[in-house]
C-alpha cells in the first residue's frame, strides 16, 4: 500500500467518525432539515444545498464579513464565501446600507434607474470595457452573450473547453469523450451532453465543441473551419479542480479568435479573484465580451456582460434588423433598481484596491503555509492559486487540463478534509477544497484554518 492509498483508507475510516461528530454538534440543523423536508425537495430551497457531504444540511442564521453562525449558534470562519458569491465578504456594510436605502424607493420597474449612468461608468472603470448590459445571473449573461455572438457573426457553433463551467447555460454543459473510429482505426475526440444533465432532449454536441484546455493546436484545428461564432472560457478552469492557463495561452486564444473571425468571451465570474478588474484586465487581454456574476452586487443575484463600442454597433445593427418581438435576451428583473444600487456600492466602496491588496497578501500567506504543511507531511499534493482563490489538489504537479484534474480527484480524502474542518469551525468549498480570501479575512482566520488543517493531516497520515 503506497502513501496515497494509506491516506485514502484512513480518510474513509475518519469520515465515519466525523459524520457522527457532525450530528452531535448540530441538533437544530437536524430539526430544521426535518421541518424543511415537509415542503422543500431534499429539505432545502435549492437542491445544491444538499450536496455538501454532511449528514444533513448546515442551516445558517446569519453571516457577516468572513464569518457566519449556524442554527446551533456555532461560529464559523468562512473560506467558501458562497463559492465566490460572497467573495467580498458577507453583508458588506456599504452594500447593506445601499440596499436598505433603495428598498424604500422601489425594487423593480423594468425602467432604468437614475443610478444607471453611474453604474455604467463604474463597470467600465472597474473592468476596462466601455459598454455593458445587466443580467440576473452569470448563466443568463452567458446565454445572452452567445445569442449576440451568433447574431453578429451569422455563425452557429460554440467552442468551449473540456471541464468548463459557465453556470447552467445549456450550450456549455458538455464533456469531451473519446470515440473509437474503427473505420479509420484512430481515436477521435467527441463532444457529448454532460451525463448528469436532467431532462436533456437534444444533443448539445450538435452546436458545441469541447477541446482540451491549454491546447492551442486543438483550438486552431476547430476554429479553422470558420464555423464558430464564439469561444467561451474562463481564464482558468475552476469547476473540475482549478486548472491554470499556461503562459501565453489566453493571449494565444485572443490571437486565434481574431485570425479566424471568432468572438472571444471570457467568463470572469470566478477569476475576478485575480485582481481588481479581473484576470483579463490584469493581463492586458481584451476579449470581445466579458461576463461577470456572483460577487459584483455583494452577493445579491446579479451579473453583467461588457463589450466594446464597436461591438455595440454590431449588436445594435443585428437587433434593429430583426423583427419586433422578444429577442430571447434579458428578463423582467434584469438591471432592476435594487441590483444597480448593490453593484454601485460593491464596486466603489467594497471591491477597492486596498481590499484586493489585503486579500492577495493573505492568499499568498495561506498558499505558503499550506505548501509548508503538505511538504511537512510528505504528501504528493499541490496548491493552485489565482489571486485570492486557492485550491488543494491531490497530485504532485498542477494539472494542465480537465482530464488531469479529474485523475487527481479523491472523493474520500476531499470529503474528510472538508468535514473535519467544518466540525472545527472552518468552512471550505466542498468541491475540490477551494478556499477564498475576502477583504475582512484576517491573519488570525488563516492561522485557525492552518491549525485545524495541520491536525487533520496529522490524523490522516498517522499509522
Amino acid at each position: 500500500m503506497n502513501n496515497q492509498q494509506k491516506i485514502t483508507s484512513n480518510a474513509e475510516h475518519l469520515l465515519i467518525t466525523e459524520r457522527e461528530h457532525y450530528l452531535q454538534l448540530h441538533p437544530r440543523s437536524i430539526a430544521f432539515s426535518k421541518q424543511a423536508s415537509q415542503h422543500f425537495l431534499y429539505g432545502v430551497p435549492m437542491h445544491w444545498m444538499n450536496d455538501w457531504g454532511t449528514p444533513v444540511p448546515l442551516f445558517i442564521s446569519q453571516a457577516q464579513g468572513a464569518h457566519f453562525t449556524c442554527a446551533d449558534n456555532i461560529d464559523y470562519t468562512d473560506f467558501c464565501l458562497g463559492d465566490t458569491g460572497a467573495m467580498f465578504g458577507h453583508s458588506p456594510a456599504p452594500v447593506a446600507k445601499a440596499i436598505a436605502e433603495q428598498a424604500g424607493r422601489g425594487f423593480t420597474t423594468m425602467l432604468p434607474s437614475t443610478l444607471a449612468p453611474a453604474v455604467g461608468e463604474v463597470l467600465s472603470d472597474f473592468f476596462g470595457l466601455s459598454c455593458w448590459q445587466l443580467a440576473t445571473t452569470a448563466t443568463d449573461a452567458n446565454r445572452f452573450v452567445l445569442r449576440w455572438a451568433r447574431a453578429v457573426t451569422s455563425r452557429k457553433k460554440l467552442l468551449v473547453f473540456d471541464g468548463c463551467y459557465h453556470g447552467t447555460f445549456d450550450d456549455a454543459m458538455v464533456d469531451m469523450t473519446l470515440r473509437d473510429d474503427t473505420m479509420a482505426d484512430v481515436i477521435n475526440e467527441k463532444t457529448v451532453s454532460r451525463a448528469s444533465l436532467l431532462g436533456q432532449v437534444y444533443d448539445l454536441g450538435l452546436h458545441t465543441v469541447a477541446v482540451p484546455f491549454n491546447d492551442l493546436a486543438a483550438v486552431e484545428r476547430a476554429l479553422a473551419s470558420g464555423e464558430f461564432a464564439a469561444l467561451l472560457t474562463e481564464p482558468a478552469l475552476t469547476n473540475c479542480g482549478m486548472v491554470l492557463p499556461n503562459d501565453g495561452f489566453i493571449q494565444g486564444l485572443r490571437a486565434l479568435c481574431t485570425q479566424y473571425g471568432t468572438l472571444l468571451i471570457l467568463d470572469e465570474t470566478h477569476t475576478i479573484s485575480t485582481a481588481r478588474g479581473g484576470w483579463a484586465k490584469a493581463n492586458n487581454v481584451v476579449p470581445d465580451f466579458l461576463v461577470v456574476g456572483k460577487p459584483i452586487a455583494g452577493g445579491l443575484p446579479a451579473a453583467a456582460y461588457g463589450f466594446s463600442a464597436a461591438m455595440a454597433t454590431r449588436m445594435q445593427a443585428a437587433k434593429d434588423a430583426a423583427p419586433a418581438g422578444h429577442s430571447g435576451i434579458g428578463t423582467t428583473l434584469s438591471g432592476n433598481m435594487m441590483t444597480l444600487a448593490a453593484i454601485h456600492a460593491t464596486l466603489t466602496e467594497v471591491a477597492t484596491e486596498d481590499a484586493y491588496s489585503n486579500m492577495l497578501a493573505l492568499a499568498r500567506l495561506l498558499e505558503h503555509k499550506l505548501i509548508e504543511s503538505i511538504n511537512a507531511h510528505q504528501l504528493p499534493w499541490n496548491i493552485s492559486r489565482m489571486g485570492a482563490r486557492l485550491e488543494l489538489q491531490f497530485c504532485a504537479v498542477a494539472p494542465t487540463n480537465a482530464a488531469q484534474a479529474r485523475d487527481a480527484q479523491n472523493d474520500a480524502i476531499e470529503s474528510t478534509i472538508h468535514l473535519y474542518l467544518l466540525n472545527r469551525g472552518v468552512l471550505l468549498t466542498p468541491f475540490h477544497n477551494m478556499m477564498l480570501i475576502c477583504p475582512t479575512t484576517t491573519e488570525a482566520d488563516v492561522n485557525k484554518l492552518m491549525q485545524v488543517f495541520d491536525a487533520c493531516l496529522e490524523t490522516l497520515t498517522s499509522a
